[in-house]
């Protein structure tokens, strides 16, 4: 079975069972993903998390977590190939007002399959961070909106979501 449209990383045999996509015939090329999410919280939360903790600076600890959990992908989703990434960056943004901090993860590799998913788990994993600090401030935060804002590189092309 292939994917509608784009490499999901996983398709299944005859009898249905799961097996990794090859990629070993396509072409290395450069490659770049970006992705966001957002955490919402009050803004009373949202202040302490940008002020700090006795552990340290929480949006400086997210966007080491998000890195981390970048180079870690292919660990946690069954059917992602390993990529040696070649750089990445997370950027955090809060407005304090509206109880809001903005997570952006950009990731670039240069291999035979995209890094769309290390940027998503690289921003959902910083939120998460985000998250564990402002629980102690705000049971009620959430995060929400991940997704895909911009891909380049490999067979399908360049992609930018509208806005």
């Amino acid at each position: 079975m292939k994917a509608a449209s784009g490499d999901t990383g996983a398709t299944a045999s005859s009898d249905g069972a799961a097996r990794m996509v090859e990629v070993g015939g396509k072409d290395v090329t450069e490659r770049r993903a970006v992705a966001e999410c957002t955490i919402h919280m009050t803004p009373e939360a949202c202040a302490a998390v940008v002020a700090g903790t006795s552990k340290g600076n929480p949006l400086e600890a997210a966007k080491v977590a998000g890195l981390m959990a970048a180079k870690r992908t292919a660990e946690l989703l069954p059917f992602c190939h390993p990529i040696a990434l070649t750089g990445g960056m997370v950027t955090v943004r809060a407005d304090v007002e509206a109880g809001v901090i903005h997570v952006e993860a950009t990731m670039n590799a240069s291999d035979r399959t995209g890094v769309e998913m290390e940027s998503l788990t690289a921003a959902a994993v910083a939120a998460l961070s985000l998250y564990d600090t402002a629980k102690a401030f705000d049971r009620g935060a959430e995060i929400g909106g991940l997704r895909l804002v911009a891909k380049a590189g490999g067979k399908s092309g360049e992609y930018r979501r509208g806005s």
